[in-house]
């Protein structure tokens, strides 16, 4: 007996083409959002990894910006406490300055030469004279700058004709001189200890 097919055979196998394309594309959109929000996963577990460690950053500079302003802190109060320690050790070094200052200056003044005054504001000395030359001021300005380790750099305020006070001083032998004012610097103790030491070390036979 022959059997025939009066169903639509096409339609159906076009329908299931349909079907099963539909159902394809349904798998590979699922499969693309799984894979999707995998790697979304992914990247909020790194995002929220790196903000932990950023976080956690933060506190540890935190601890260390404290650390540090302590430390300044100490090192502030180290740097007055080596201060005041310089100040005392400057006072106690520096008592015997005025004596080293009238020493150096019976050394140091030109014969014939007379000081009027003298007056210390800190390390600054500044003396008044008499003298009878030029040149005895010149000698004495060499001597305070190259001749001794207490006194230092010497400059000439001003240098005065006409003083009477060499005729009243040699009644026998009265000249015209001139009266000068000049300043310079007292080196403190420490410090002219130093150089007397590294020029007895330089000197032959210095240790």
């Amino acid at each position: 007996m022959i059997l025939i097919n009066l169903l639509p055979h096409r339609e159906e196998a076009r329908k299931r083409r349909k079907e099963a394309f539909q159902a394809a594309t349904l798998a590979s959109a699922l499969l693309g959002l799984a894979i999707a929000g995998a790697i979304y996963w992914g990247f909020q577990m790194l995002i929220t990894d790196q903000l932990d460690r950023n976080a956690f950053l933060q506190k540890e500079t935190q601890v260390l910006e404290g650390q540090i302003k302590e430390i300044a802190s100490i090192e502030d109060e180290i740097s007055a406490l080596r201060a005041r320690q310089k100040a005392v050790e400057d006072l106690q070094s520096d008592r015997n300055l005025p004596v080293h200052l009238l020493a150096e200056l019976v050394k140091q003044l030109p014969d014939g030469m007379f000081i009027t005054g003298i007056r210390q504001a800190e390390q600054t000395i500044t003396m008044q004279g008499v003298t009878y030359s030029n040149e005895q001021v010149s000698e004495l300005l060499r001597n305070l700058a190259d001749n001794t380790p207490w006194l230092t750099k010497p400059e000439l305020a001003e240098i005065v004709a006409g003083s009477n006070f060499a005729a009243v001083q040699n009644q026998r032998n009265p000249r015209p001189a001139s009266s000068f004012n000049l300043r310079f610097q007292l080196v403190r103790a420490s410090d002219a200890e130093k150089t007397i030491a590294a020029a007895n070390a330089a000197a032959p036979g210095g240790k």
